[in-house]
């Protein structure tokens, strides 16, 4: 949200969720706290691959657009029925230029889903909280790094410890590639695999196919291989300064090899050639494994405030694959062939944001 965040708009603000064609776009395009996701064109991707039904709603005073959220309504027999901004995403949440926008953003928002029959409303910003009076959640955050303006002094900035994992990489015989769809494949052999193994249900591959073809000047693939075999591969997507990691996975047996170093180094070359400034590895939970590994390499935690409106007689949600109560679901998972894992995890994770 701007700086005018406690200016009261001039006129009064009206809510609608059928935008102008390009509206959203050039709104977000001038917003300094705008995200890539609260471009419209996202709400496309999770229709098309998951199905659920996105509405887009635009704040308007006069003629001119004062704010914008994105939303995506889940209506399933095990999980219930909810509305999050912006599921599968790091990011999302209301953007607005001040706080009658963003408020009346909110009330649209709820009375939406409360006519849709859910028990609660997710809203997935950032740093601080928008609105004080909702219950939020700080159990995550974003890991960014300010990249160097050259490739060596990136590799200079970095300890003497990843520089040696990435010499070992090498020399061990692992190289890497940046593509488009055409590595598609080689991705989700290593993402459905490394989840699996981590207990968790698999995205289909036709959300990252959706997202590969309409991002296709600003999303790649990265692989690196080992003797022809891929081993370690992600997905990136960049927009204005900011380039984001939301995908990346190495198989286990090659971490000896140091396969996910190599593939992280590669990526901040990848951004540091196409002169980005700030790499987002994304969201860790503080303490955890992955939060210790993205900050070896120089990255600080920002804090993400997902707030929530819920219904009367319903609590926070809790769908966190982690939690003990999930404990046996995750070991059986885990033990499942892979042919069931990535036949049956779509139909799983669709449900879960």
């Amino acid at each position: 949200m701007s700086s005018a965040l406690h200016a009261m708009a001039a006129a009064p603000v009206v809510v609608h969720d059928r935008p102008r064609a390009g509206a959203g776009e050039a709104y977000v395009a001038m917003q300094t706290g705008a995200s890539a996701y609260h471009l419209p064109a996202w709400l496309g991707v999770i229709r098309r691959a998951f199905g659920h039904e996105t509405r887009y709603l635009v704040a308007e005073s006069g003629d001119r657009v004062v704010g914008v959220l994105p939303l995506v309504f889940f209506r399933s027999r095990v999980f219930g029925r909810f509305a999050v901004s912006l599921p599968f995403l790091n990011y999302g949440g209301v953007l607005a230029d001040n706080e009658s926008a963003a408020r009346a953003l909110l009330e649209h928002a709820v009375e939406q889903t409360r006519s849709a029959g859910g028990t609660h409303l997710e809203l997935r910003h950032c740093d601080a909280q928008m609105f004080p009076e909702l219950p939020a959640k700080r159990h995550k955050v974003a890991m960014e790094l300010t990249l160097e303006r050259t490739i060596d002094l990136q590799w200079h900035a970095l300890d003497r410890k990843l520089r040696n994992q990435i010499r070992k990489a090498e020399k061990s015989g692992l190289t890497a590639q940046v593509g488009g769809s055409e590595l598609l494949e080689p991705f989700y052999g290593v993402f459905a695999r490394n989840m699996r193994d981590l207990g968790t249900p698999v995205y289909g591959i036709r959300f990252f196919r959706e997202i590969l073809a309409t991002f296709v000047d600003c999303a790649r693939v990265l692989c690196v291989r080992h003797e022809g075999r891929p081993v370690a591969a992600s997905i990136v997507h960049w927009s204005g300064s900011r380039i984001e990691v939301p995908w990346a996975s190495a198989l286990r047996e090659f971490n000896p090899l140091c396969a996910n170093v190599l593939l992280y180094w590669h990526m901040l070359q990848f951004a540091i050639e196409r002169r980005l400034e700030v790499f987002d590895f994304g969201r860790s939970t503080p303490d955890q494994g992955t939060f210790h590994f993205k900050k070896q390499w120089g990255a600080v935690p920002r804090q993400l405030v997902w707030e929530y409106w819920t219904a009367e007689g319903h609590s926070l949600p809790d769908l966190n694959p982690s939690a003990a109560r999930f404990d046996l679901a995750v070991r059986t998972w885990q033990r499942l062939p892979m042919v069931v894992t990535t036949a049956l995890g779509p139909h799983i994770v669709r449900n879960i944001p």
